[in-house]
């Protein structure tokens, strides 16, 4: 992305004329939005922040606080637009609505919701998804929709039965801007599998959901419950008069914008980063991490560390997710943030955290002997059910500040290692190109080169690397507006951001390094050899 062309007037102009495209994105710390030209580049940007919330033993977040946050973020928005390029934002192009991965919202014939949202943090589905992993004769995650869907009826819960549709957060807010229930099918693939032939959900495997006995005596079928599925660049509605006001209470944004298909995080990451072609792959870092790899054959059997989704193109993808990332070295620095205080030192946030990264690269190959688990919350790729941040060190350890803060570092990717490992290495699985995306990338040459080690592959970043999925969403609307107005003459998305996007954007590619890879592979063979601990800290620790 050319973000020093956002500067011209011409910017201006695309605000003015409604030729700009938005983004949203309900990501897990941060709603965020992002504007963007018809060529991808960014004109202004509006985010909100927000937390979720463990009520009743379940992580969720408020339906209420979706809008709210919404709200905020748009008005944000409007005021960098004001502030930029003095003008209105009053009309898009295109519009696009990214969220957290899967989950669950059930919603009634009336449109009224069921529970609470069901987030991908929680990871109560472990018996329904072992069911569907065996009925299926595919990796079936705890996190996604269908897992949470068996797990309610398994559990005989009350509303099972007044069920009318299911749906992810992308999904939902969509639904209540277009009137449309779809899905990107990048977000459906973590709803139900994909058959990657079709585009649509695996005739074959709904088939086999019918089958199981414990969802005999359910009054709906699957099929007709699950929202419809769309492709890149389809038609998925557009802005409706009550959706813009929904979106906008200030009546500044007007409806008519073409909206494209919903999107899940996963699949904004992989346009983000260029990545959506075969044997490329990218890691996006925020409070979990995920890598994304196009496959250019299939897998060898089911792997539980796999997940098969697509790209948002509809192609096939191995991903390994994992629940914790940064969220647990984000509180050891916010400390260090404290502590800065108390000495009286007025120092910058971002500034401070460069100083520790940079401080952490010095420190021992294996980071000393020292040993932290980032689990804020369970971790499947470990086997861990109920996560608590521990940190642990021997006797003997080099327990130096250099250490501590690499071993953090290590641990952010230690859970992703675990998982890529069995893609890369006992799948065979060829990638040429890795790129990372997400904040803990914006510190340059840190995360990057403890990822590289981590996986002994390069990896390369962008400048635009912290913008994350708004950007790749608003990228996702542009492409639809541009279908929409092509009159027929339509172009792949990988063609897009090859021919549109991606022209003048400069990579900085980071070499795994010898002494790097040896050393985090002896820090992962202790993380391993450690996990019982971890595992005993979630039972007795509560």
């Amino acid at each position: 992305m050319n973000t020093a062309a956002a500067s011209r007037p011409a910017g201006a102009d695309a605000i003015a004329q409604g030729r700009a495209s938005l983004g949203i994105e309900l990501g897990s710390t941060r709603i965020k939005a992002c504007l963007v030209d018809e060529a991808g580049v960014q004109l202004a940007a509006g985010s909100h922040t927000w937390e979720n919330e463990l009520v009743d033993d379940n992580w969720t977040y408020a339906i209420g606080d979706v809008w709210q946050g919404l709200h905020a973020c748009i008005a944000d928005l409007h005021a960098t637009v004001r502030e930029r390029w003095n003008t209105e934002l009053t009309q898009v192009a295109g519009l696009g609505v990214s969220g957290m991965m899967h989950g669950y919202l059930a919603f009634d014939s009336d449109g009224e919701q069921l529970v609470p949202f069901r987030t991908w943090r929680n990871t109560y589905t472990t018996d329904a998804a072992a069911r569907l992993t065996a009925a299926f004769g595919q990796n079936i995650p705890l996190r996604w929709s269908v897992s949470h869907l068996l797990h309610a009826v398994m559990g005989g819960e009350e509303h099972v039965g007044r069920i009318a549709h299911i749906t992810t957060l992308a999904g939902y807010v969509h639904a209540a801007l277009s009137g449309r229930r779809v899905l990107g099918i990048g977000d459906a693939s973590g709803v139900f599998p994909i058959d990657d032939a079709t585009h649509d959900y695996d005739r074959a495997k709904l088939e086999a959901f019918s089958g199981l006995a414990a969802v005999a005596d359910v009054p709906w079928s699957l099929a007709s419950i699950l929202p419809e599925v769309l492709v890149a660049g389809q038609d998925a509605g557009e802005l409706t008069a009550e959706g813009a006001a929904l979106l906008d209470p200030t009546g500044s944004l007007q409806p008519g914008a073409v909206m494209a298909p919903p999107e899940g995080d996963a699949g904004t990451g992989m346009v983000a980063t260029n990545s959506v072609r075969p044997r490329t792959g990218n890691v996006s870092a925020g409070t979990s991490a995920f890598a994304m790899v196009v496959l250019e054959k299939t897998l060898g059997g089911v792997r539980e560390e796999i997940d098969l989704v697509t790209t948002p193109a509809g192609d096939p993808v191995a991903m390994i997710h994992t629940n914790n990332c940064t969220g647990d070295l984000d509180a050891w620095l916010q400390m260090f943030t404290e502590f800065a205080g108390l000495l009286g030192a007025d120092i910058d946030q971002t500034a401070l955290y460069r100083l520790l990264y940079t401080h952490g690269m010095t420190g021992s190959a294996d980071a000393g002997g020292l040993l932290a688990y980032n689990y804020l919350s369970g971790e499947h790729q470990t086997g861990v059910e109920s996560g608590r941040p521990l940190f642990v060190r021997g006797q003997n350890a080099d327990f130096t500040l250099a250490n501590l803060v690499r071993a953090h570092l290590y641990s952010a990717f230690g859970a992703l290692a675990t998982g890529m490992q069995v893609l890369l290495r006992d799948e065979n699985v060829a990638l040429d190109e890795l790129f990372g995306h997400g904040g803990i990338f914006r510190t340059v040459g840190v995360a990057q080169q403890v990822l590289a080690d981590a996986l002994d592959t390069p990896v390369s970043v962008s400048k635009a690397a912290g913008e994350g999925g708004a950007w790749g969403m608003a990228i996702l609307a542009a492409f639809a507006a541009r279908q929409a107005a092509a009159s027929g003459v339509e172009s792949t998305l990988a063609q897009y951001l090859a021919d549109v996007v991606f022209t003048e954007t400069e990579f900085e590619t980071t070499q795994p390094d010898a002494d790097g890879v040896r050393g985090y592979a002896d820090w992962l063979e202790h993380y391993r050899s450690g996990l019982p601990v971890e595992r005993l800290a979630g039972e007795t620790l509560r």
